[in-house]
């Protein structure tokens, strides 16, 4: 059974920072790339990060970029978000997601796997 489990989630004041875990099991997790995604009160589950099987690629949404930071262990089958600079705007479910491939893709229905997401609440 495939199980991705976010956590690191919480309350931070604006310019703080936060890292975000995501532990798989029940799956190769070195063949599967991996991503991140958000999900903000009355809005769509938008892309965030994503990065390819070894770690070579990574992709961001503009408006993370520059702030963010994404990489994955394999050896420990769990990938983090680095987030830096929060923004209230950055305020989200951050969802963990996995693909059974080793290409990245921007797109959350191209995803196979998701964890049940963490809470990011960014105070002004």
């Amino acid at each position: 059974q495939v199980q991705l489990e976010e956590s690191g989630g919480g309350l931070v004041q604006a310019g703080g920072s936060l890292r975000l875990s995501c532990a798989a099991s029940g799956l190769p997790f070195g063949n599967h790339a991996m991503g991140w995604f958000r999900q903000a009160p009355g809005k769509e589950r938008e892309f965030v990060a994503a990065i390819s099987t070894g770690g070579g690629g990574t992709y961001y949404a503009d408006s993370v970029k520059g702030r963010f930071t994404i990489s994955r262990d394999n050896a420990k089958n769990t990938q983090y978000l680095q987030m830096n600079s929060l923004k209230p705007e950055d305020t989200a479910i951050y969802y963990c997601a996995s693909r059974d491939s080793m290409w990245t893709s921007l797109q959350a229905n191209a995803y196979d796997y998701w964890g049940r997401g963490t809470q990011v609440t960014v105070s002004s």
